[in-house]
Parts: structure tokens; sequence; C-alpha cells
């Protein structure tokens, strides 16, 4: 697995951990159904279920980056893709909230983080994918 592919996923684990801690602190799952609902499934205090299930998260996406993608695993760059998409969805979500409210959605400071590393890491991802089946074309001849 490329060393750049490595930090840059980090990267996005790390901007996907301090955009937990927003969410948190602006009380995200006071205001979204989705939030409030899984929060709900770990406990009746939303407060603590919601820093569960992010806690969960960000570990998750820690040992992603700590064992498959470092170890360069099989399966690592599924995860990545898995991550990349996720968090674009996610920034992209947020984003749209604060728009169609006209002002601040909780989790939209930190959302052109989660762009931002999303969108590097697909870029990342699709040139090395073109190299590897270039590569891949040569051997074949």
């Amino acid at each position: 697995m490329e060393r750049k592919i490595q930090l840059v996923f980090l990267a996005l684990i790390l901007a996907q951990a301090a955009h937990s801690v927003e969410e948190y602190v602006t009380r995200l799952y006071d205001v979204f159904a989705p939030a409030r609902f899984v929060s709900s499934l770990i406990s009746s205090d939303l407060a603590f279920g919601f820093l569960v299930a992010n806690t969960v998260l960000v570990c998750f996406g820690l040992w992603c980056w700590a064992v498959p993608v470092r170890s360069g695993w099989s399966g690592a760059r599924g995860l990545i893709w898995f991550w990349t998409i996720l968090e674009l969805g996610n920034g992209l979500g947020h984003s749209f909230f604060a728009i169609s409210r006209g002002g601040y959605f909780p989790g939209v400071i930190t959302a052109p983080l989660l762009l931002f590393f999303s969108v590097w890491l697909a870029i990342l991802q699709t040139r090395g994918g073109a190299k590897r089946q270039k590569l891949g074309n040569q051997e074949g001849l």
C-alpha cells in the first residue's frame, strides 16, 4: 500500500474524530433523527449513546489504518473505499443540511475536512488503480 494513501487515510480518520467531537459538542443527536436513533440503540442517555457509537466508529477507523492498511492486507483497498465513500457522503450531507437550513448544522464546520480528505483519497486510489492496471497489461504482453 502506497505510503501517501496510508497517510491521507489516517488524516481522514482523524478528521472524522474531530467531526465526531463537533457533533457531540453541538448535540447532533438532538436535531438529527438518524443520530438520535443510533444513540438510542446503545443507551437511553442519548449523549452517552452517541459518544459510544462515535468512539466505536473512530476506533474502527484507526484499527483499519493500523492493521489492514499499514500491513497491506488484500482487503485494505476495499476498506479504504468504504471509508472514502462514507466520509464523502458524511461531508456532503452536513453541507446540504446547513445550506438547506440557511445556517449552522452540527458537524458542518469539520465537513470540509471530510470532503477534502475523501476526495484526495479517491483521486489517489483511482490513479493507483490505473497504474496497477497498466503494469498488469504490460506484464501480460
